[in-house]
């Protein structure tokens, strides 16, 4: 067994994935990302089905809708900074370490799962899992297992679904790929090409010395890294849990019920990503921003921490119905604190009386009928007299 071992994730098309998976209405149509000044935008990322339609790279707004039937979205960078955020946390559920390889507009990132065999099985189920994960948490991904660290980064960008290599197998792996995967200048793919070399294969098989003596030390580096041999110190990120879920609406939203169907798809993965961690939700809070530059800010805290997601979007619709954003909202994000689930002590024919969701249900609709002030729970007053009544 290798004492080294690494699992490359990659996400493609990362700008579109990030939007569509907290769409999922839009997940089964043809769907492009624009990118770029207004007037000169272009294609960045699409999905397949718009990849079946005719769709590459590069298209400008204007070809895109000539084509007919074709959902397009401007790029958002907050949102795939959130949705960046919550794949690092699905890989994290795996390894410790992790450095992220992403490069353009795809999402990469390489764990180091040596002697992880024991928690997670062999590596085709490691990667089965590692993939099955972040499927759930609404990405598309390709995993590729290797004792090399370059070798399963660049087999997880070439390949779709599992790639699982034996070590010493790397060469035989990669021989077949073209050129392209090295990420080599414009010059030095033409010399290349002029001599007629287009895989990592014939790569190989140039000789090392003179290959070095034309095209510099870089070509020695180049060639480990076609045979599967190059080094590379792992440089682990230190990433923070935090449950935020972003996202910036397509036009302004007026409508309640359009903040509300985006509102329950990003409840569900907080609580999806809170559960994981055997934690609830302790509070939500809420930020729109609003035409016109203001922040509309809302606040939901349960009596007990929750992972109950028609409870919380019950209290979200009730709070949002009570203090409405005075403006379109232009973007959407949820904030939530965790908190650990309370133990209740249930009757043994019924539960406890009143039970704290509905009694949460129930002063949200007094206090939207009511107002703020009106709502509240009893205290006792405090007596004490400073002077004594004695004097």
């Amino acid at each position: 067994m290798s004492r080294e071992l690494y699992a490359c994730l990659h996400a493609r098309e990362f700008p579109g994935q990030a939007l569509l998976r907290l769409r999922p209405d839009l997940q089964a149509q043809p769907v492009v990302v624009l990118d770029g000044p207004p007037l000169q935008e272009t294609v960045c990322a699409l999905n397949r089905q718009a990849s079946l339609r005719g769709v590459v790279h590069g298209l400008t707004r204007l070809e895109a809708e000539e084509l007919g039937g074709i959902e397009l979205l401007p790029r958002s960078l907050p949102v795939e900074a959130a949705a960046r955020a919550v794949l690092l946390e699905c890989a994290a559920n795996f390894s410790p370490r992790i450095e992220e390889a992403s490069h353009g507009t795809a999402c990469a990132l390489v764990l180091d799962v040596a002697g992880s065999e024991l928690l997670f099985g062999p590596a085709q189920e490691l990667a089965a899992r590692l993939r099955k994960e972040a499927a759930a948490a609404g990405f598309r991904v390709s995993v590729a297992v290797s004792a090399n660290f370059h070798a399963a980064r660049i087999l997880a960008a070439a390949r779709r679904g599992l790639t699982i290599l034996p070590a010493g197998e790397e060469a035989r792996a990669m021989d077949k790929l073209p050129l392209t995967v090295l990420d080599l200048s414009a010059d030095h793919h033409e010399t290349f090409a002029l001599w007629g070399i287009r895989t990592l294969g014939e790569l190989t098989a140039l000789p090392e010395v003179d290959l070095i003596k034309r095209l510099g030390a870089s070509a020695s580096h180049w060639r480990a890294l076609a045979l599967g041999a190059a080094r590379h110190t792992f440089q682990p990120l230190e990433p923070a849990f935090a449950l935020r879920e972003f996202y910036a609406f397509d036009s302004p939203v007026e409508q309640l019920d359009a903040l509300l169907f985006m509102a329950a798809r990003m409840i569900d993965c907080l609580v999806e990503r809170a559960t994981n961690r055997a934690l609830s939700l302790a509070s939500l809070a809420v930020e729109m921003a609003l035409e016109g530059g203001q922040l509309h800010r809302l606040s939901l805290r349960p009596a007990l921490p929750s992972i109950d997601r028609k409870f919380l979007l019950k209290l979200l619709h009730l709070e949002i119905g009570a203090h409405p954003p005075p403006a379109a909202a232009l973007t959407l994000t949820l904030t939530a604190e965790a908190g650990q689930s309370s133990k209740v002590q249930m009757g043994l024919f019924a539960p406890q009386t009143p039970e704290p969701s509905r009694l949460d249900v129930t002063l949200a609709r007094l206090r939207a009928m009511v107002g703020e002030e009106r709502v509240g729970s009893p205290a006792l007053e405090d007596s004490h007299r400073s002077r004594s009544l004695c004097a």
